[in-house]
């Protein structure tokens, strides 16, 4: 999980997992991953409140302008595609407050939990993943390190004997082409440069013996190494999968074009504007606010005569033998339509006819009886005599 480099180091040697000390960018892997699980979920927390924002914003600018096209003059199946922008903004909008509240209680929790599990600490050690690898690395890399630092020893000291058998051929070149110089200092010269290749052959036989011993040594040692960086390796590619799914999960819930719900939003909100209809429309406004409206043009309008209120009280306390009681009845007929009030009171329509069966009282008021077989008061002016 860590970044791969952009380019290739300066001294491969160096900067090998084989050289010493170099194994702790494996080691430090695992502080790395746990930091980028804690980064991940404040990535989600910061998307979620994105969300949430986005959300809020959504039904804000529904509410207001719902309000504003409620108060507008447009009308019929034109009025109807308006509204449906803000019952699918609103729709919207509990989706993506919906995709914030997920991206917290799931996958944030999902990954904290994993990471809580998966990363278990040793006390006064850091992880113990870390410990681990980095004790059995240590020791798997200590008697390589001893041997390579012994063969870097006996490489300066051949190498240092080189130079000293190059100053003395150097030395001794001079000395040669100096006519000058007796043949004593030439001799005691050329002496020295002998003794110095013959110390630059033991430093080489030298440097030959320790760096067949290191290499003899070191396929154990990468066997070794190799060993514990596979169990690393391991534990990271269960992370790396892990983060995977987890990336899969997060990519689900916010790749809203792929969301059922708001394919149903945008399908019904173009339904809805591929319905607008004008001829439609139109009719509906000649109907409500056009020619087609009804009307009551002018025409005789026949007087009523007002309706004395019947006092209920008084009514009830009249006895029957004050109001004469007709024998049979009287047909009558109504001349206007009456509604009843109360619940002793008859309704009928102007030109039904029923039977009156008392007279009128000193309220105007008389008694009859409908064909239905309803008997209740009426109105005495409301009626005539049927022929």
């Amino acid at each position: 999980m860590a970044s791969l480099p952009k380019e290739p180091p300066e001294d491969a040697r160096k900067q090998s997992f084989w050289m010493p000390g170099n194994y702790v960018r494996t080691v430090h892997r695992t502080e790395q991953s746990f930091q980028a699980c804690n980064d991940i979920v404040a990535c989600l927390i910061e998307r979620a409140k994105v969300e949430k924002q986005y959300a809020q914003q959504l039904s804000q600018w529904s509410s207001k302008w719902k309000s504003i096209v409620d108060s507008r003059p447009l009308y019929g199946s034109l009025m109807k595609a308006w509204q449906c922008f803000f019952t699918s903004t609103e729709r919207l909008s509990s989706l993506h407050s919906s995709i914030s509240q997920s991206l917290i209680t799931e996958e944030g929790e999902r990954v904290k939990t994993w990471q809580k599990e998966t990363f278990p600490k040793k006390i006064f050690c850091g992880f113990r993943e870390s410990h681990e690898n980095n004790t059995s690395f240590s020791r798997a890399q200590k008697p390589w390190s001893k041997k390579l630092a012994k063969l870097d020893k006996v490489q300066v000291s051949y190498h240092k004997s080189c130079q000293k058998e190059q100053a003395a051929l150097d030395k001794e070149k001079q000395a040669n082409e100096n006519s000058e110089m007796s043949p004593e200092k030439k001799q005691k010269i050329t002496e020295a440069r002998e003794y110095a290749a013959e110390e630059k052959e033991k430093a080489r036989e030298r440097y030959e013996k320790v760096l067949e011993d290191v290499s003899a040594y070191t396929p154990r040692y990468m066997e070794e190494m190799e060993a514990i960086f596979e169990q690393s390796q391991e534990e990271e590619r269960k992370r790396i999968s892990f983060l995977k799914q987890a990336f899969l999960s997060i990519h689900r819930h916010l790749d809203i074009t792929n969301n059922e719900s708001v394919k149903a939003v945008y399908s019904e909100l173009h339904n809805t504007l591929m319905s607008i209809n004008e001829q439609e429309d139109l009719k509906w406004w000649k109907n409500n606010q056009g020619p087609g409206m009804p009307t009551d043009w002018p025409k005789i309008q026949e007087w009523v005569p007002p309706i004395k209120k019947l006092k209920r009280k008084k009514r009830d306390k009249k006895g029957k033998e004050s109001r004469p009681v007709m024998i049979g009845g009287v047909k009558v007929r109504a001349l206007y339509d009456y509604v009843g009030e109360e619940g002793d009171e008859l309704s009928f329509k102007a030109g039904e006819v029923f039977l009156k069966v008392e007279e009128e009282d000193d309220q105007g008021w008389c008694r009859g009886v409908l064909s239905g077989g309803k008997e209740g008061f009426y109105p005495a002016n409301y009626v005539e005599v049927a022929e």
